[in-house]
This record gives C-alpha cells, structure tokens and sequence, in this order.
C-alpha cells in the first residue's frame, strides 16, 4: 500500500525523518467463535468494543526501509463509545543513537488529533491540533500510533479471512485470524465518529487493501490487531508495521480536549 505524498506529519515524520538521514494451536472449529464465518466475526470486532466500553492501550509502529528499522511506542487508554483517547508516545533515538525525543502526548477525538511536545518551534504550553479528515492517511500513521477506534474499524472492510488458531495474550485465549481488510469498504460502514478519517485514507492511499491480522476473545473483543501499511516519503518506500494491544477492559478514561488559546496556530517545522 502506497500512500500519496500530501499533507501528513506527526510522529511518523520525525521517525521517518530518522529513517531517511504465540505459537498457535488448532482449535476445533466449533469451538472458535463464527468458525462457520471468520470475516463476519472480524468484521463485528469494532461492535464488541463498544460493548466493552473502554480499555487500556499499548501500541508499536514500525518502521523500516533501506535496512533501517526504528520503533515508535505509546501506552494510554481509549474510550470506544465516547471515541476519544489519551496515549503517550515515545519517539526513537536518532540515527547515531544519541538524541532523546520527549515523549508526545495524545489526545484522540472524532474527527482530530491533538500533540503536545509536537516538536520544534511549537511553545510547550501549546497543543498542536490536526484535522484527521484532511489527512491522507486517515490518522492510520500521522500519530505514530493508529487511532484504537480506526484500527478495529478499518475490520469492517475485512475480507479474504481465514482461521490463523487458538493463542494466548498475557493469558486470555484468544483466536487468530488474518486477512486485508478494504479501506473504502470500512468507510462505508464504520461509525459515524470514524468514518471521515477512514475515507479520506480511501481516498489518499493508492491501494486499498490493507493485509492484516486480528485476536479476538471469546467475547468477541478485539485484544490485538496488526495492519501493515506501506507509504512513499522522500522517494522511499516506507513499510510499516503498525500494532495495537487492548486490555483492562472498563478502565476509566478521562481526556480533556485543549481549549481553543491552547492550540498553537503558527508554523510547525519538520
């Protein structure tokens, strides 16, 4: 999947910048949930998260192109009724090794996204505010971490599914599944609060299939999902691996959106 150059930025663009200078069991089929229907079972991940209400977050996106690989990571907690979220995202060390990035804050909200410690010339008293419905990517890779929400989502477009097997996550069996899910197909589906995001990464990805693979718990809640994206930047193409891992179902989820004299309006540098 290649995106089209445009309007992006983020963490992604930082670490990108650097770039540029368990074992599965087979369980038996009528033991794994929608065994007779693997895709419609992916497709409803992001119904079972509503269900859910809320979790904590763990996310990695990696990168790598030309033999250089690095790994952006964040920790927080997502909301998946209110659809917002808070996430801490730690950056890399530069090419040498030496320079520490301070960590980004996140906040998710339909339709946005908000960085604090955004990165140079920006005040630290400020809060960078990006349109995710303008953004080429949908908010998939900008962040540096996909949008919980957009992740399960992006399921609906799920096709090709086929049963991976029966695994474990810090103890909670799980059932593995992979496929590609079609991003304009998940737009025309996803919720509302998704959906603007979703379609404008259908409309700026020049492939539209997204390889994936999905963990669900018995209770149909999507524990871990794994997209892999691709995307041109400087010339290079960019492979990105982009996972997220939700637990600690019901945790309380308190995210405060900047007031409007909190949001920086001037130049942001790369």
């Amino acid at each position: 999947m290649v995106v089209r150059q445009g309007h992006t930025g983020g963490a992604w663009a930082v670490a990108a910048a650097l770039l540029v200078g368990g074992c599965a069991g087979g369980g038996e089929d009528d033991a794994v949930p929608g065994g007779d229907d693997p895709a419609g079972t992916v497709r409803a991940a992001a119904e079972g998260l509503t269900r859910a209400g809320s979790s904590r977050a763990s996310t990695s996106m990696e990168m790598a192109t030309g033999g250089t690989r690095v790994t952006i990571r964040g920790e927080g907690s997502y909301d998946f009724r209110r659809r917002t979220g808070a996430l801490q995202v730690v950056l890399p060390k530069d090419a040498a090794g030496e320079s520490e990035h301070r960590p980004i804050t996140e906040l998710l909200a339909p339709g946005a996204l908000y960085m604090k410690n955004r990165g140079a010339g920006v005040p630290a008293d400020k809060w960078v505010r990006v349109d995710t419905t303008t953004l080429d990517d949908g908010n998939l890779v900008t962040g540096g971490a996909t949008d919980p929400a957009a992740a399960a989502e992006l399921l609906r477009g799920a096709r090709d599914v086929t049963y991976a097997g029966e695994t474990e996550l810090a103890g909670v069996k799980v059932w593995h599944y992979r496929g590609t899910a079609d991003i304009g197909e998940a737009a025309r589906l996803a919720s509302p609060q998704v959906r603007g995001a979703l379609a404008a990464a259908a409309k700026g990805f020049t492939t539209d299939t997204v390889p994936f693979d999905a963990y669900l718990d018995a209770e149909g809640r999507l524990r871990k999902v794994r997209h892999r994206f691709s995307f041109s930047n400087q010339g290079r193409t960019v492979a990105v691996a982009s996972t997220t891992l939700l637990y600690g179902f019901g945790a309380r989820v308190s995210v405060q959106l900047p007031a409007r004299k909190d949001i920086y309006a001037g130049k942001i540098k790369a």
